[in-house]
């Protein structure tokens, strides 16, 4: 069944059948005049294919073509009679091939004895895979295809198109007649299985069109939910042309141009995967996007990549396809199969009914007599959360009238106050504004977020399009609302429930990346947008400038717990100054924490939550200790060291043995760790003492150590490249370091501590992989001579397509007379110990060290000073430090 207008015609310039049979005749080696044959084809519609020709002109070319060669081949063969036929099957059975698509081939026998067929079937077949064919073929009698058809789902789809390229089309015929829904396979059977088959296929998928490299094959949206649509409509109504398959009513013009326009995109991507790669391949991995994007004519500008252009594009037709192919198959099912059932009707409206669950227009009209029901609709059901649906009938109506939604309409008052109403409803806001998403209706009502559909940024870090991400967000915010929320996420879950005004964090989550794409600070932009949407629907200016400061510093929580150092007291009063009052740091931390879920799933683990737990618990703190008093940190010192202290009796250990030690730590120390990290810290040197041998603790984490990670304490004696040892090291383990606290007492001995997760980033509990670590630390790092081997493992597939320039900014902390160093590179296995091997290099002294991974790069912040322990302020200094870095890592 083709799906559009179009119509092949035969091409003699691709293939002049008359010189080719006067060049066979005229050779001796006929499989050499195949083969030339193929591939002066293949150049030909490669050529045709780079000058722009028409896909489907290609692929039903190629077939055309293939069909031609096939029949002559299967001339050359005696058959003893008419009881055998080579018929198309599959996607080529619907005149279709890609340049190293498998050319499905049926051999179909009237009866069961093979017999007289046998040695031209070999030859056949033989000669086939001589020139160079990739075939996929099988040879059946009518019984066997009865049989198998009937009893695998796969056989019966592939025979139920077949074209007969030799032999007897009676065969066919036959075969067809036995396969009818009428003796296998009823309509209703293959559509539900069909289904099933589908919803497996989504799964494997995660159930989105939205994947980096997606598989433009079997991925939603792709060509196999295309294929779907026809091999249903095909069970159904048999054999159709174009004009009687909106006769029947199962799909529209408007509907069957879409399908036609993301069939043609999906092939040309196809064509040129399989061109480019010189083989068949279905997955558009990021190497494929970059040429593909090129070949299409796509350019990069200063607002957007080639790349990103194109698969902006690619994820708009697969949306599109992957939304109709839900509303037609539900169509299918509801007014083709089940026309006969008649379930309740349960009135809601003048405009609106629920019939067997889902909801549905009382009357076609109802859309074109009052355009605001586009938005109604979705406020009944988050109001009724037992809907279960919109009727198929229903959804093509409101794709039919989401053009009624223009200027006009965003400016009158009762669509605005529709819209509100549903933010402030109190059902799953989310789940309505996917529904709005997948029919057209958000993007019509906000065309600033229109824009945004199907925007991708070319990273391992931004695993969805904006659009996706940000439904995601929302999504997340529902789930702090539920009841399983609060395990996973405890604070968020709790704080959601004590915003003054939950619509205000919709709003600012609907619009927090909306400025993605245009240039610019994407947040500024945001702000922008958020101000005149909170003004247009009649906020409070209260609120407006609440929801506007929301999405111009949505990533300020975020960065402050992740490159700052949030143990000290500076950074907490600079931050809550930045907060002004809990409300906004209520509000911005479950928008963080939403935010930074929705982004990528491996983002989010213990070691960020508690970082972010941290940071609110103790601006909370500051906020409440007033603004107007700065935290004292000789105080702040004085307070964790007799808390600790008053902890020491509890394990044992004489008081005034921790003085004397702690006589060497200094006030930083006491900043850097909570009471209880203190007590267990000097436990283990006193226990350790008299010994010269590294002391290496390594404990899971605890609820009064609430890190996110394992905790690695190493006290040894202070020597240069112990950093660098120490990342060696744990490179060596697997484990990768989130944050590193670097420390030296009075008498030169390290107080160092990291926190580390192991290689599927979890914390590490198991008792024997915990002793595996403090082993290996304290065999590595006895001997500062005999430096660690820097581990050199294989760098991704994905990793290698990206080439991130390594970037270094240097700052000073004037507060804490240090200098910072932030880095942006390529994530490459060894990296940290590389980078401690620097720094040992420029006589350079690490205080602390933020380690953040995301995607395919990290962003680090380092926190040093000079041997001396002075800031490095000479630029010259900075220059060679910055040199030496980008030099390095970007090898």
């Amino acid at each position: 069944m083709l799906l559009h207008h179009y119509r092949f015609v035969p091409d003699e310039t691709l293939l002049d059948t008359s010189a080719f049979r006067e060049a066979l005749a005229a050779s001796r080696t006929p499989i050499v005049v195949f083969k030339e044959a193929l591939r002066e084809l293949q150049t030909r519609l490669d050529a045709r294919f780079r000058a722009g020709s028409d896909i489907r002109d290609l692929v039903h070319g190629r077939a055309w073509c293939l069909d031609q060669l096939l029949a002559i081949a299967w001339e050359r063969y005696d058959w003893p009679d008419d009881g055998i036929a080579l018929l198309a099957v599959g996607g080529y059975g619907r005149g279709e091939l890609h340049p190293h698509s498998d050319i499905d081939l049926l051999l179909l026998l009237e009866h069961d004895d093979d017999t007289p067929y046998r040695e031209g079937l070999t030859g056949f077949i033989t000669f086939l895979w001589d020139i160079g064919l990739e075939i996929g073929h099988s040879v059946r009698s009518l019984t066997d295809c009865e049989r198998e058809a009937h009893a695998d789902l796969t056989v019966i789809t592939n025979l139920l198109e077949s074209r007969t390229l030799a032999g007897p089309e009676q065969l066919r015929e036959t075969m067809r007649g036995r396969l009818s829904n009428e003796a296998m396979w009823p309509s209703d059977a293959f559509f539900e299985a069909k289904w099933q088959e589908q919803i497996a296929r989504h799964y494997r998928f995660n159930n989105s069109e939205y994947h980096l490299e997606p598989n433009i094959k079997s991925s939603p949206g792709g060509l196999r939910d295309i294929q779907m649509i026809g091999w249903v409509a095909k069970r159904h109504f048999g054999e159709l042309r174009y004009e009687d398959v909106v006769a029947q009513g199962f799909m529209n013009d408007a509907e069957l141009r879409i399908l036609s326009q993301g069939q043609a995109f999906l092939w040309q991507v196809r064509y040129a995967l399989h061109m480019l790669n010189g083989r068949a391949e279905d997955r558009l991995l990021f190497d494929h996007q970059r040429a593909i994007a090129e070949l299409f004519g796509y350019r990069d500008t200063p607002e957007r990549l080639a790349i990103e252009q194109f698969m902006k594009r690619y994820y708009r037709h697969v949306t599109a396809l992957a939304g109709l192919n839900d509303m037609l198959l539900q169509h299918f099912d509801e007014v083709i199969l089940r026309a006969h059932e008649t379930p309740d009707v349960t009135p809601l409206n003048a405009r609106f009914e629920v019939l067997g669950g889902y909801i549905q227009v009382r009357h076609a009209n109802v859309f074109r007599h009052r355009p605001g029901a586009l938005l109604e609709l979705f406020l009944l059901m988050a109001q009724h959360p037992e809907i279960e649906g919109v009727r198929a009938e229903t959804i093509r109506l409101i794709r039919d009238h989401r053009h009624l939604i223009d200027e006009s309409f965003r400016d009158d008052l009762r669509h605005q106050s529709l819209f509100m109403e549903l933010l402030r409803s109190g059902g799953n806001i989310p789940r309505q504004l996917r529904r709005m998403n997948r029919y057209g209706i958000l993007g019509k009502y906000l065309p600033e977020f229109g824009q945004a559909v199907g925007l991708m940024q070319h990273d391992l870090f931004h695993l969805y399009t904006v659009d996706a991400h940000t439904l995601r967000l929302l999504k997340f915010v529902q789930r702090f609302r539920e009841p399983d929320g609060h395990e996973d996420f405890p604070v968020a879950a709790t704080l959601v429930h004590q915003l003054p005004k939950l619509e205000l964090l919709w709003i600012a989550g609907l619009y927090h990346d909306i400025g993605k794409g245009r240039g610019g600070d994407h947040s500024e932009l945001g702000a922008i947008d958020a101000t005149a949407f909170c003004e247009r629907h009649g906020l409070s200016p209260r609120d407006t400038r609440l929801v506007a400061w929301l999405v111009e510093h949505h990533l300020l929580m975020s960065k402050t717990a992740q490159k700052r150092d949030i143990s000290d007291p500076d950074v907490i009063h600079e931050f809550a100054l930045a907060m002004r009052d809990e409300v906004h740091l209520d509000y911005l931390y479950v928008l963080t924490v939403a935010d930074i879920t929705a982004t990528n799933p491996s983002l989010w683990n213990g070691w960020r939550a508690a970082l972010l737990r941290q940071l609110h618990t103790e601006t909370k703190r500051a906020l409440r200790r007033g603004l107007d008093h700065a935290i004292d940190r000789e105080e702040w010192a004085r307070e964790s060291r007799d808390e600790a202290r008053s902890l020491l009796g509890t394990v044992g250990i004489d008081i005034p043995r921790a003085d004397a030690l702690w006589a060497s730590f200094g006030d930083d120390y006491f900043l850097q760790y909570a009471p209880s990290e203190i007590v267990w810290q000097t436990q283990g040197i006193l226990e350790h003492q008299p010994s010269e041998l590294p002391l290496i603790l390594a404990n899971a984490p605890t609820e009064d150590m609430a890190e996110g990670g394992t905790k690695v304490f190493i006290h040894t004696r202070s020597v240069n490249d112990l950093f660098a040892a120490t990342a060696a090291a744990m490179e060596q383990l697997g484990l990768s370091i989130h944050d590193a606290r670097i420390a030296t007492s009075s008498n030169d001995w390290t107080l160092n501590t990291f926190i580390v997760l192991d290689d599927d980033g979890e914390p590490i509990r198991d008792p024997q992989r915990l002793e595996e670590i403090r082993h290996h630390l304290v065999e590595e790092l006895d001997d500062p001579a005999d430096y660690p081997r820097i581990v050199t493992r294989h760098t991704s597939r994905q990793l290698k397509h990206f080439k991130v320039p390594t970037r270094v900014m240097i700052e000073q902390d004037e507060a804490n007379a240090r200098t910072i160093v932030e880095l942006i590179a390529p994530d490459r296995p060894g990296l940290l110990a590389r980078v401690g091997r620097i720094f040992m290099e420029q006589d350079i002294a690490l205080s602390a060290a933020k380690i953040a991974t995301l995607g395919e790069r990290v962003e680090d912040v380092f926190f040093i000073t000079d041997k001396a322990g002075e800031p490095l302020t000479d630029p010259d200094r900075q220059a060679q430090l910055r040199e030496r870095l980008c030099d390095t890592l970007d090898v």
